[in-house]
């Protein structure tokens, strides 16, 4: 029983932690590379 509970528990922690990482505005945002950037 307290194993499933501690693995139900981690991955319900994990999701909850993916969840609020996907909703963050500055994950679709690129800023443009440095105009003295040598690979750009």
């Amino acid at each position: 029983m307290i194993d499933n509970f501690a693995l139900g528990l981690s991955h319900l922690l994990m999701m909850i932690a993916a969840i609020i990482l996907m909703r963050r505005p500055d994950l679709d945002k690129e800023d443009p590379a440095p105009k003295d950037d040598p690979r750009a």
